[in-house]
């Protein structure tokens, strides 16, 4: 059953439980049928190939001959790093490395201590330049805002923005996808990743700065007065020649709230991007503020940062 919400959605696996008239059977064979086709095929061939993995004999797969594994040596890394700096650095092909470590997602190492493979002979050679490596950062979902209207609904929405329903439910930490109202805003997942990270451009390497998507309405002056700054900063920060902005254009501004300890967290920010904008790493930046990898951080918070 679990398998079939994986695979359709828990709503629509709970809907079909609860319209059925025994006591609520969830058992996935009094439901099946009245699910959807591809859920109702999924799951038995899910579990045909586990029977098949446990009974290779019996299906003639006992003689099949796997392809030998890289000679390989592991090394705990304590960096977030990509797999292609790493093989840049120690003269290895990326290829080989993506082959011994296939499970990390985006190809970047977790920034907590991680068991690496590596071919033979270059353990020692990583451990001596890991450090030299610039972290990397996963990409993140990019987001847009939208303002619920009156009649409509989570499908119309999704529709509206070529996403799914379930996306938006995630974005938003919704359980029920029936329930909007109107007038509030939603968090709408863009297709495809966009990578949030804290610009270093400047008048000054030291200057922090973040990175700021142009609204209707905005101008040099507007945005100068609400982050006390200068025009002239602003157009010196992004090489600009002119004073004419478009909507949607991305600008790097100076950074006002970073002081003594104490960031205030801006919409879009990640806690990888604000530990890496103040060179601490991410582990450090979650025990400080008594986070784990799985809290949710917001607009307008306060974090300790050092």
């Amino acid at each position: 059953t679990v398998l079939a919400a994986y695979n359709c959605g828990e709503g629509r696996v709970l809907r079909v439980i609860r319209m059925q008239n025994i006591n609520y059977l969830d058992n996935f064979w009094d439901l099946y049928e009245r699910l959807p086709r591809e859920t109702a095929r999924y799951v038995p061939r899910f579990m045909a190939t586990l029977h098949i993995v446990k009974n290779p004999a019996k299906y003639g797969l006992d003689t099949t001959s796997l392809a030998p594994q890289l000679a390989h040596k592991t090394i705990e890394v304590n960096r977030q790093v990509h797999l292609k700096d790493i093989a840049k650095t120690i003269d290895m092909a990326y290829s080989d490395l993506k082959e011994l470590n296939p499970e990390l997602r985006y190809n970047i190492l977790p920034p907590e201590p991680y068991p690496l493979k590596v071919v033979p002979g270059k353990k020692e050679l990583l451990l001596s330049k890991i450090d030299t490596i610039s972290l990397s950062t996963p990409p993140q979902l990019a987001y847009v805002w939208h303002k619920v209207r009156s009649g409509e609904t989570l499908s119309t929405i999704a529709r509206g923005y070529r996403t799914s329903v379930r996306s938006i439910m995630n974005a938003n930490g919704l359980r029920r996808s029936h329930y909007i109202v109107a007038g509030k805003k939603l968090k709408i997942p863009r297709r495809g990743y966009t990578t949030m990270t804290a610009s270093s451009a400047g008048t000054s390497k030291d200057t922090p700065t973040f990175r700021y998507r142009v609204r209707s309405g905005d101008s040099l002056w507007v945005l100068a007065k609400r982050y006390g700054t200068t025009t002239k900063t602003i157009q010196v920060l992004n090489h600009l020649s002119s004073t004419r902005l478009y909507i949607g254009q991305k600008l790097d501004l100076p950074d006002r709230n970073i002081a003594s300890g104490i960031y205030h967290v801006r919409k879009g920010d990640n806690p990888a991007a604000i530990a890496r904008q103040h060179n601490m790493s991410l582990t450090r930046l979650l025990q400080l503020n008594n986070l784990t990898t799985y809290s949710k951080i917001y607009p307008g918070q306060q974090l300790a940062v050092e």
